[in-house]
């Protein structure tokens, strides 16, 4: 499988659009919003890192990453997701290409570090775990992850941009 991981572009946003709602439209624990919420961080200036896997010309899968406070102050950490795979792909190494491209990303821009709401058997391969040192009101603790770059890890509660809150 020739997958090629590359910065969006214009062009793709429709692509990255329908690649979003195909990716969660059966999946658990969502409530279908991921593609309102990676059009309001890209209004919003707020997408930091935003990369899609394209396989033969069509976009296959999208990764995005935009800024997290932490004890309401921005310490230079970033949120991890949506990440997005087409059903028909998952399961590939897809995403995992996409969150490594990401993360190297992250580490060229100084980031302090990243955090991921997801399944920790998944995000573990990845170097995130849970920590009792940042907290994400609402979701189990073992679910809300963090990676840090360096050797310091910030403590307190995370917030993500009010993009998530995007309904449309």
């Amino acid at each position: 499988m020739n997958i090629q991981i590359r910065p969006e572009t214009t062009a793709d946003i429709a692509a990255i659009e329908a690649a979003t709602v195909a990716a969660f439209l059966e999946a658990p624990h969502t409530d279908h919003t991921e593609q309102f919420i990676v059009a309001a961080l890209r209004r919003s200036g707020q997408l930091t890192v935003s990369l899609v896997a394209e396989q033969s010309g069509a976009i296959v899968g999208h990764v995005a990453v935009s800024p997290v406070t932490i004890a309401g102050e921005d310490v230079g950490w970033y949120g991890l997701g949506p990440v997005s795979v087409v059903p028909d792909l998952q399961g590939k190494g897809i995403g995992s290409q996409l969150i490594e491209a990401a993360l190297d990303q992250l580490r060229v821009l100084a980031a302090g570090g990243c955090v991921v709401l997801g399944d920790p058997g998944y995000y573990a391969r990845f170097g995130f775990k849970a920590t009792d040192a940042l907290t994400l009101p609402g979701v189990p603790a073992e679910y809300f992850q963090a990676l840090s770059f360096d050797t310091r890890m910030p403590q307190g509660t995370v917030a993500y941009h009010a993009s998530f809150s995007a309904q449309e």
